[in-house]
């Protein structure tokens, strides 16, 4: 049996390791055939030697993402072991940077890879399609980027919209004025904003007009300039709604459109306006399109494991 013996050296082998070595275990999970001893500052690790020679590459990418970071979970270790390059799971150095203080000094910056890929794409391109399950950041990362390029003076105003398509965009029966009735909709943006901005500013902007939070009905007619614009839930638009809205990009406007083509809640036969738009404009210039995943979900440990155990009874049943 071959033996690979690696020294941390110039990194905390504590926080490496991680809590009672949980980084350790997720390894052990991954490379089944080895057998992987962790003490002290040392790695020892025994099995054949094509597989060591396979541990090793991986864990000098995990070291260098330690390196830089200073951060390791369970996520970036799952990008890690399964990407088939680098460049899956690095991004440039300046799509990690902070992208707001928020509330309370609240540090906000991408958080994964693909995050950060969609931050760099947004300071490339004036429009960029942001797709991927519930959960991916996506939206957060969007607002973020919306209220850094405000803060920054890039733009003068935010814009964000969805389509309401549970009311069908028909909210009269709804209890309340306008804003109570679309309240229940917006909920996740407000909640994104409340991170980021201080609530009686936010309040001042909403009443300036500084920040909109309308649904797609209202974008019609109007030309969008100056302004960051994000279309959230995408995948509920129909062809006439995403044409209409991506021919509103005024002077000056940025946009960013979310979505998830797995949860379309249109009526049969009607086609979704994101899928549509991410085939008519996969080749324009100018136009980027960035694809999150499930290991984009920053969750609670426990999450992955409530999944795993419905899968078996799913697959059970099935």
């Amino acid at each position: 049996m071959n033996e690979l013996i690696i020294e941390l050296t110039e990194i905390n082998p504590r926080e490496f390791f991680g809590l009672q070595n949980s980084n350790i275990q997720l390894l052990k999970k991954y490379f089944p055939k080895l057998k992987i001893v962790a003490r002290g500052s040392k790695l020892k690790v025994y099995g054949d030697e094509d597989m060591l020679e396979e541990f090793d590459m991986r864990l000098n990418m995990l070291l260098e993402h330690f390196a830089k970071y200073n951060k390791l979970d369970e996520n970036i270790i799952e990008r890690v072991l399964t990407s088939d390059s680098k460049e899956d799971y690095e991004t440039s150095a300046n799509s990690g940077e902070t992208l707001v203080h928020g509330v309370g000094g609240k540090v906000i910056k991408a958080q994964t890879a693909n995050q950060r890929k969609l931050v760099e794409s947004c300071n490339k391109n004036d429009m960029v399609f942001a797709i991927g399950p519930a959960g991916t950041g996506k939206t957060y990362t969007g607002v973020a980027l919306a209220v850094r390029a405000l803060k920054e003076k890039q733009v003068r105003r935010i814009i964000l919209t969805r389509p309401a398509v549970e009311a069908g965009e028909n909210l009269g029966f709804l209890p309340g004025d306008l804003k109570e009735k679309l309240d229940p909709y917006m909920q996740p943006l407000y909640d994104a904003l409340r991170d980021m901005i201080p609530a009686e500013k936010l309040d001042s902007f909403i009443e300036k007009g500084i920040i909109q939070i309308a649904p797609m009905a209202f974008m019609r007619g109007r030309t969008l300039d100056n302004a960051f614009v994000i279309l959230d839930e995408a995948q509920n638009t129909t062809h006439a709604q995403m044409k209409m809205f991506l021919t509103r990009m005024g002077k000056n406007a940025k946009f960013i459109i979310t979505g998830d083509p797995g949860q379309i809640d249109l009526p049969r036969r009607v086609t979704s306006g994101l899928k549509e738009a991410l085939l008519v404009l996969k080749n324009i210039q100018g136009i980027g399109m960035i694809y999150l995943d499930d290991k984009d979900v920053i969750r609670h440990r426990l999450v992955k494991k409530v999944i795993a155990a419905y899968k078996e009874i799913e697959n059970r049943n099935g």
